[in-house]
């Protein structure tokens, strides 16, 4: 098969080159090797960090630790599609990871970890279907963990770790059934952990603690039988520890601490005989420790403390080496011993040692029992010194008896006992320097303050804190004490450290004032000071940090003006001050961080004046909110220069007058919210030009005229708010054109006529309407429109009225005959609805009249949808086989019930249901009819007796049923069908999820194409973009960039679903081969392509599927334009 690619790295060197001159802090050392050093030769190839293919395409891209600062909002992923690997981790990258990273496709590592991004994760991270790891940690990402993670089958290693994610853990990672690694730790996630956990068998690390998780341990976890680490520490679970946890024997590390579990300690943790680390203290167990404990032959650390377990101490413990960490391990093992070799007394000194020799007749002879008890005391001494950790041997190691050894060790761990709280504290006050990380220094900080809690003498926060600052010196870069609940002062010790490099001291009670000694940490790049209870003024110092990127003091009770020397700290690119009592006006200084800022947050505070822009100024900035506070005047043109925004909220505030033209020139802006201000005059018409806007609020101002209709031209609208203002005149009839607007408010203002007949005002709730009296249309709780009649009519009135007199005979005869005929008509039309045929399906005849039976009966017929009924899953509900009373047999297709606020669902539901209805054709599954309910929204439609083609190529027996003219038929069923759609339907159709599991097969396996919940109504010509949407592998790759919905997607997707039916399964490899091949012409194996569990076919057969080969190959072009039409493709399998 011939196919022609021209490719070159032209356009990688030069994407990269752009990308590089959006790095901040450029110099002769960042990045030299990539230039254009040979302008007839551009390859990026040598450039450090760049590695690639064979074919010279970059592949690979390692810049791990290179002292990097930017954003990636200027990386083309668009120009990568041979990337594998990209590596970004332990840099300074901030701002928000953009969705277009779904275009790499090909991706199987992605490391960001260790920057400053933040924002929430892009769901288009679920089209990097090949990706293997995933490594987000210790950055400050937001938000919900998108549930298109779940997309991600090959991924082996997933690391969130500490980032502010929030929500509960999607069910969709269940899917992952590849993944080794899990670590979601330090995060704010709530919510339980959910059973789809336990479908991870290959897991061998799953780490989920320090977060909020509440409800019970799974049972499915129970089924992790490799897992070695199980970390669920420090959240609020509750309920008993699963038994099945003793199934987990490759388990060597478990964790679940700090919890509020209760019940008894399941003796089936005694079959965890790999285990080292077991942490169940600082819970609510109760009950006594089992004998089975004394198994875990491995165990180093047993933690039971704070907990209201009773009973003995079991004798099994004896044998185990634990840690001083164990407070009661000491005296468990020496009593345990001593009761073995029956010398407990001689410790507690109701029984004295035998003397050493024994006097006869003055003769002194060695005494036999004295010989048997040093014997068997020195057996005890070597064995607890072999069994105890070197921090409780360090006490022992001159001990010469087990009695001395019992005597320094109860001296030590008595409780309380003020020799070892002496001893704590001494180690806290004279830390080692230079010997350990941070982390292991605060580790071991946590683990002495601990034992002073335990030993009775917890110590205060003020004091905690400087020991921390004392110990960590000048020599640490990090020091992160956020979320926690200290409550202190920040004290100016602080200040001392003068490596450090991040600061977050975040979500903790911190009051006073922020100390002046931060101003001497120069090598700060992150200072995170934010949800705390600070107040004062911010330190004139912090001029003094000319390295700080990020500076985070939302959240606070901050006072007094914003410093103008904050604009000496000219590195700085986020600043984030909202939601404190900052007084003032802007400092004119900001336009000094014109090239660095990007994001700018001042809201809720009490900021007065007007927004100081110059020409130029902040030029870089990308989001900007000063809402909620008391500036005032007219906005300046100035603000038009900022063209990078794309984010700006100046709602409540009291700017006037008019809204600046300059404002259309911010096309990036995706939000505006100008409400609650005192706008007048009219809308201006060039708001048109902010096209990929989604979110516009103008409401509560002073906006008067007509309602503009430019505003039709913002085809990437969603939400809309006009309420409150004094626009008058009617709404614009191109609203009807506006597809995506999904959330109109118009209330409260003067408008009149015809409410647009669009979704948006359909679903608007009366609120959203209120207000306007001249209203009206075909909506609920709206009048009906009347006709307003011309003054020629009025003149025709007062004619009639005059001659009525003259004419009133013939009017009256004229009445009664049209009561007549009315009469006649309607008997006449009841006969025919009574005569006319039933609906083959008798029940399904009133589904659209009375939709409250046909909901009982469905319900009765699937058992309230029970999953002994479901016969398939999809992404937008589950599909139903049902028997009805009449005998015949339907599938129930149920949609997935909207969330609150979330109408998707109801979307699908709509779309589905208004495609079957346009729509009659034989390859078309058959609509019966639909139930809109509070509790289900569900089609139903004919059962196709033989199921999906994914069904039926997935199982070998089927697949040979399913021969090569039935296959050819198939395919050329679903041609039609779709050229149909494309071509016969005004406006015309375009699937837009066409796959294998949307083709569904009756018993002479003539194809049927189903699922029209995403479907596309289109007007010719007009720009349709959406959301990508679809079945992975199937979905056309400009779509993924793009977002425009063309007939050609439905084009590709045929292609790979035609391929599919002839070599019995996905052709994601033939298809890769495709897309990257280098040479003039593609050397196909026949036999590669063909099904295998079908017999060769003959001469003919082969002809005709070398030739729908050939057409599907064209309809897999890279370029829509060059691929067919479907129409084509239908009269091309015809021949």
């Amino acid at each position: 098969f011939p196919l022609i690619v021209s490719c070159d790295s032209t356009e990688e060197a030069h994407a990269l080159l752009k990308w590089k001159t959006s790095l901040q802090n450029q110099n002769g050392s960042l990045l030299p090797s990539w230039t254009l050093n040979n302008p007839t030769k551009i390859s990026p190839c040598t450039w450090f960090g760049i590695h690639c293919n064979h074919a010279g395409r970059v592949n690979s891209i390692n810049l791990t630790s290179a002292g990097l600062k930017g954003t990636l909002h200027d990386f083309s992923f668009s120009s990568f599609p041979h990337l594998g690997y990209l590596d970004l981790r332990i840099n300074q990258f901030f701002g928000i990871i953009p969705p277009q990273i779904g275009n790499l496709s090909m991706l199987k590592f992605l490391g960001l970890s260790f920057n400053q991004f933040s924002g929430s994760i892009p769901p288009e991270i679920g089209y990097l279907t090949h990706l293997k790891l995933l490594s987000f940690s210790k950055n400050q990402l937001s938000g919900f963990i998108p549930h298109e993670i779940g997309r991600l089958s090959s991924l082996n290693g997933l690391n969130l770790y500490s980032n502010f994610l929030k929500g509960s853990i999607p069910p969709s990672l269940g899917n992952l059934t590849s993944l080794i690694y899990i670590d979601i730790g330090n995060n704010l996630l709530s919510g339980s952990i959910p059973n789809e956990v336990g479908n991870l068998k290959s897991l061998s690390d799953l780490r989920l603690d320090n977060n909020t998780l509440s409800g019970s341990i799974p049972l499915s976890l129970g089924n992790l039988t490799k897992l070695g680490t199980l970390y669920l520490h420090t959240n609020a679970l509750f309920g008993s520890i699963p038994y099945e946890i003793g199934n987990l024997k490759s388990l060597s590390d478990l964790q679940l601490s700090y919890n509020t579990l209760n019940g008894s300690i399941p003796f089936s943790l005694g079959n965890l005989t790999n285990l080292a680390i077991l942490y169940i203290g600082i819970n609510a167990l109760s009950g006594s420790i089992p004998n089975e404990i004394g198994n875990l032959k491995s165990l180093l650390d047993l933690r039971l403390d704070n907990n209201t377990l009773s009973g003995s101490i079991p004798l099994s413990l004896a044998p185990l080496k634990l840690t001083s960490s164990n407070y009661l391990s000491w005296k468990i093992q020496f009593e345990t011993l001593f009761i073995g070799y029956d010398l407990l007394g001689y410790i507690d000194g109701s029984k004295p040692c035998p003397p050493q020799t024994l006097t006869t007749n003055n003769v002194a002879t060695p005494n036999p029992a004295y010989t048997l008890w040093i014997r068997q005391d020195q057996l005890i001494l070597n064995a607890l010194i072999g069994s105890l950790s070197p921090t409780i041997i360090s006490f022992i190691a001159h001990a010469n008896t087990s009695r001395e050894a019992w005597t320094v060790l109860a001296n030590t761990y008595a409780k309380p006992s003020r020799g070892r709280i002496k001893q704590v504290k001494n180690l806290l006050k004279n830390p080692t320097k230079g010997t350990m990380t941070v982390t292991d220094f605060l580790h071991s900080v946590k683990a002495r303050t601990d034992e002073l809690a335990i030993l009775g003498a917890p110590m205060e926060e003020e004091d905690l804190i400087e020991k921390i600052l004392d110990g960590l010196g000048d020599d640490y870069k990090e020091l992160y004490l956020d979320i926690n609940a200290l409550s202190s002062s920040i004290p100016d010790e602080i200040g001392n450290m003068k490596s450090l490099s991040d600061l977050q001291l975040s979500e903790n009670i911190l009051n006073g004032s922020i100390p002046l000694a931060l101003g001497n940490l120069t090598n700060l790049v992150v200072l995170d000071l934010s949800t705390n209870k600070l107040s004062g003024s911010i330190p004139l110092s912090f001029a003094n940090l000319t390295s700080l990127s990020i500076l985070y003091l939302y959240e606070n009770s901050l006072c007094d003006s914003i410093p103008k020397e904050i604009g000496n700290m000219n590195s700085l690119s986020i600043l984030d001050l909202s939601s404190n009592k900052l007084n003032g006006s802007i400092p004119l200084s900001l336009a000094n961080l014109t090239n660095s800022l990007k994001v700018l947050y001042l809201s809720s505070n009490h900021i007065v004046g007007e927004i100081p822009l110059g020409h130029g100024m902040l030029s870089s900035l990308i989001q900007l909110t000063l809402n909620n506070n008391e500036l005032s005047g007219q906005l300046s043109p100035e603000l038009g220069s900022l063209i990078q925004l794309e984010y700006l909220d100046l709602s409540a505030n009291t700017f006037h007058k008019s809204i600046p033209e300059s404002l259309s020139n911010l096309v990036k802006l995706h939000y505006l919210n100008l409400s609650n201000n005192q706008f007048s005059q009219k809308i201006p018409n060039k708001i048109e030009k902010l096209i990929h806007l989604s979110e516009l609020d103008l409401s509560h101002n002073i906006f008067r005229e007509e309602i503009p209709s430019q505003i039709c031209s913002m085809q990437s609208l969603e939400k809309l708010n006009l309420s409150h203002n004094n626009l008058s005149g009617s709404i614009p009839r191109c609203f009807e054109e506006m597809h995506w607007l999904s959330c109109i408010d118009i209330s409260y203002n003067a408008l009149q006529g015809l409410i647009p007949n669009s979704t948006a005002f359909r679903d608007a709730p009366m609120l959203a309407l209120q207000g306007n009296k001249r209203l009206c249309g075909d909506i609920k709780r709206l009048p009906p429109c009347k006709a307003f009649k011309s003054h020629k009519q009025s003149m025709k009135k007062i004619w009639v009225v005059i001659v009525f007199p003259l004419l009133g005979t013939v009017a009256l005869l004229i009445s009664l005959i049209g009561l007549f005929f009315n009469f006649r008509q309607r008997k006449n039309g009841s006969q025919t609805q009574q005569s006319s045929p039933r609906n083959t399906l008798g029940l399904l005849s009133v589904l659209t009249f009375d939709g409250k039976i046909v909901h009982e009966e469905i319900i009765r017929a699937t058992n309230n949808f029970d999953d002994g009924h479901c016969i398939g899953n999809g992404g937008q509900g589950s599909v139903y086989k049902a028997k009805l009373p009449t005998g015949e047999i339907v599938d129930v297709k149920k949609f997935h019930s909207p969330l609150p606020d979330e109408m998707a669902c109801q979307q699908e539901f709509l779309n589905e249901v208004n495609a079957l209805t346009k729509i009659r054709h034989r390859n078309i599954v058959k609509f019966y009819g639909f139930c809109s309910h509070a509790l289900h929204s569900f089609v139903v439609y004919e059962y196709l007796e033989m199921g999906s083609l994914a069904m039926n190529l997935s199982n070998d027996a089927a697949a040979e049923q399913f021969c090569w003219t039935k296959r050819m038929n198939a395919i050329k069923g679903v041609a039609d069908a779709l050229s149909y759609l494309h071509t016969d339907c005004f406006p015309p159709i375009f699937h837009r999820d066409i796959s294998s599991k949307n083709v569904l097969l009756n018993l002479e396996y003539e194809a049927h194409v189903s699922d029209f919940g995403i479907s596309k109504f289109l007007k010719l010509g007009s720009s349709n973009r959406t959301e990508l949407a679809g079945t992975f592998g199937y979905i056309a790759p400009e779509l993924a960039y793009t977002m425009k919905v063309t007939e050609k997607c439905d084009v590709y997707s045929f292609g790979v679903l035609a391929l599919e039916v002839i070599k019995g399964k996905h052709p994601r490899d033939f298809i890769s081969s495709i897309c990257s091949s280098l040479s003039s012409n593609l050397n196909i194996a026949l036999d590669e392509m063909f099904d295998p569990r079908l017999s060769t076919p003959s001469r003919n057969v082969q002809d005709k599927l070398i030739s729908i080969m050939e057409v599907s190959i064209s309809c897999l072009d890279e370029s829509p334009t060059s691929r067919p039409t479907m129409q084509k493709v239908s009269q091309l399998l015809k021949i």
